[in-house]
């Protein structure tokens, strides 16, 4: 899919948290959500944008929005991460990349030259 414009119909998606738990776009109907894409956990970039989410958390549920990550990572992988850094909001494992490919954001990294 190519990348969506404002008002555009979300993808559905489907995927497990880092507690195996399935959570859908479904289970959001009616709701504010901010799903955000990251290559991996605990890398450095990764790490800050994650802990920025949490720290702003109370923000983002004033104005009415619920955050999820989703990355090919595990679920224990997420688990590991949520604790490590105190994460308060679910990480979804999209280890077949169906979820990323179907919202076009995931590519093979290319390096340069």
């Amino acid at each position: 899919m190519a990348k969506l414009e404002e008002g555009q119909k979300a993808p559905m998606f489907s995927g497990k948290n880092q507690d195996g738990k399935e959570i859908s776009l479904d289970d959001f109907k009616g709701q504010k959500v901010v799903l955000y894409f990251y290559p991996k956990d605990n890398t450095s970039g990764c790490t800050a944008e994650a802990c920025n989410l949490n720290d702003n958390l109370d923000q983002f549920a004033d104005k009415g929005f619920k955050i999820i990550g989703v990355s090919p990572d595990s679920e224990a992988s997420h688990r590991k991460f949520i604790e490590k850094h105190g994460l308060k909001f679910d990480l979804i494992a999209d280890t077949e990349k169906e979820i990323l490919e179907k919202y076009g954001v995931w590519a093979e990294k290319k390096m340069y030259g």
